[in-house]
């Protein structure tokens, strides 16, 4: 058994997340990221696939602008409760 952890994601593009509303939807911005826009086409941020040990996490993050950086609003094993941090926040 190998006992190396895989901490980063191959360069293959993940397919689009599922979401369980149609209040938002994703459009890919890059192999595993994603904007999330509602329905008036309005970015509400983005979402990330990042590895974790023990599976996929959803990462909630937003654009500033200022700085070109993305700010991280959470990470979570569900892509719905990453959208509904983007959505409240």
């Amino acid at each position: 058994m190998s006992e190396h952890l895989i901490t980063e994601l191959p360069g293959v593009p993940f397919a689009t997340p599922r979401l369980s509303s149609a209040r938002e939807h994703l459009v890919r911005a890059a192999d595993h990221l994603w904007r999330v826009q509602d329905q008036r086409e309005h970015v509400l941020g983005h979402l990330r696939i990042v590895a974790d040990p023990l599976g996929l996490r959803y990462r909630a993050e937003r654009l500033h602008l200022a700085t070109g950086a993305f700010r991280v609003l959470g990470e979570f094993w569900r892509v719905d409760d990453a959208i509904a941090a983007l959505r409240n926040s």
